[in-house]
């Protein structure tokens, strides 16, 4: 396990995107559709594919992009990829610009502050670990500085709902005091629609998917490839902890590049291969069963499905969810399309088990519930018990038949390690939070 670094954490804050429960379902599980078609693949696979494709040259060749190195997207959790693993051999389906699986359609977003320039400006960004490419523009304009370098080359990309265009230019980007980049390619939007409320987006995806998107045709380093490459992380990776919280909006989590921040788990990080099948291999994907109560009612048998920070809930695949709802006896609400709980229901809920690794890791039943001081956002009743677990809207078997969303990521660290091709969760002080 890496030691603590301080200076290489970035704060960021969460905000469910959905305004009601029902749509922040439909984006969950069209997010789903999504990666069961393989679209966008953004794990460990597509940045070891595209370096074997280039004979492990990872620099720009033309005009001055920075350089690159290893790159490491954090996948929002999403899916696992055979990689350096093993997997089944086939080549990840291509990039699909403006129909990829991207922050735009994601349930839950997560915004940073970052400084471009010298001296710097700081920008509201969005954080996508779907997408690579780093722009601003949408509302704060852009001021160039001494450090910043216009290429001439033009910057185009499209995403789920959403696209800029602009100009390209290389400058110093600061994500904060000792994570500091020297000529990092960034796109100046002269148009830009769909991001309304932040000023661009901080890719950190795989490389792969900047392919086409600036003038050249060159992929375009990211922020991670440039920190790798430039010496000031040791490891292409991204640890990612968040605080549950009650505050809707609230600075609630963290993002550590090159490391594990120490001080935000309590006990060893717990470390699996990608899995190798697929689609869940083209993602960050894991093999995991689940299991509920202390009898170990069985959920899910040993399967595959993904991490992902951008779905919003905890997705099963139909069959299993069926079984959670029968297990807890919950209801179906109509105003939400979430499973419900009476109160007695919920003191006698038993927490949900996750073996991954050989490591049991708890869901706790206050951990399965939405936070009850947020039921208003979502469009449901005061003091209204909501159960966090939804339906993946396919059948167990095909290769993702879970999501560890949000509502699962809030109470564990995880660790998207691309150079090993790797997933890693860790308890932390809230694990066992009674916040909800």
């Amino acid at each position: 396990m890496s030691n603590f670094v301080a200076s290489r954490s970035v704060p960021f804050v969460t905000r469910v995107a959905g305004r009601h429960a029902k749509d922040i379902i439909a984006r969950d599980r069209a997010r789903a559709q999504k990666i069961l078609q393989g679209i966008n693949p953004h794990g460990p696979a597509a940045f070891h594919e595209l370096r074997r494709r280039r004979h492990g040259h990872h620099g720009h060749h033309g005009h001055g992009h920075g350089a690159g190195g290893a790159s490491a997207g954090t996948g929002t959790g999403t899916g696992t990829s055979g990689g350096s693993t093993g997997g089944t051999g086939a080549a990840p389906p291509s990039s699909t610009p403006g129909g990829g699986v991207d922050v735009t359609d994601a349930g839950v977003t997560y915004t940073a502050s970052v400084g471009v320039g010298n001296p710097a400006t700081q920008y509201t960004l969005l954080i996508d670990t779907g997408s690579s490419n780093t722009w601003i523009g949408a509302d704060k304009a852009y001021q160039p500085t001494s450090t910043s370098k216009r290429t001439g080359e033009s910057v185009n990309v499209s995403y789920g709902s959403g696209s800029f265009s602009g100009t390209e230019y290389t400058d110093q980007v600061a994500l904060s005091s000792s994570l500091v980049i020297q000529n990092q390619s960034i796109g100046v939007a002269s148009t830009a629609q769909g991001f309304q409320g932040v000023d661009g987006i901080l890719g950190i995806g795989p490389v792969d998917l900047t392919q086409g998107t600036v003038s050249d045709n060159q992929p375009v380093p990211t922020v991670t490839d440039n920190l790798f490459a430039q010496g000031t992380i040791a490891n292409d990776s991204i640890g990612i902890f968040y605080q549950p919280t009650t505050d809707s909006g609230a600075l609630n989590g963290e993002l550590t590049f090159g490391s594990v921040d120490s001080s935000k788990i309590t006990g060893d990080v717990t470390y699996v291969p990608i899995t190798s099948t697929q689609p869940a291999s083209l993602y960050w994907g894991i093999d995991q069963s689940v299991s509920y109560g202390e009898d170990g009612t069985p959920l899910l048998s040993t399967t595959s499905g993904i991490v992902d920070t951008g779905t919003t809930l905890l997705l099963l695949a139909t069959d299993a969810f069926q079984a959670y709802q029968r297990a807890t006896g919950a209801t179906l609400d109509d105003a939400t399309g979430l499973l419900t709980l009476t109160d007695a229901q919920f003191a006698d809920l038993q927490s949900l088990f996750f073996s991954i690794g050989g490591t049991t890791f708890e869901l706790t039943p206050n951990a399965q519930i939405w936070p009850r001081a947020l039921n208003s956002t979502i469009g449901g009743e005061d003091g209204k018990i909501y159960l966090v677990a939804s339906d993946l809207g396919s059948q167990s078997g095909q290769g993702l038949d879970f999501i560890n969303g949000f509502a699962f990521l809030q109470r564990f660290y995880s660790v998207y390690d691309t150079g090993n091709s790797q997933v890693g969760l860790a308890t932390t002080p809230f694990t066992d939070a009674e916040t909800n």
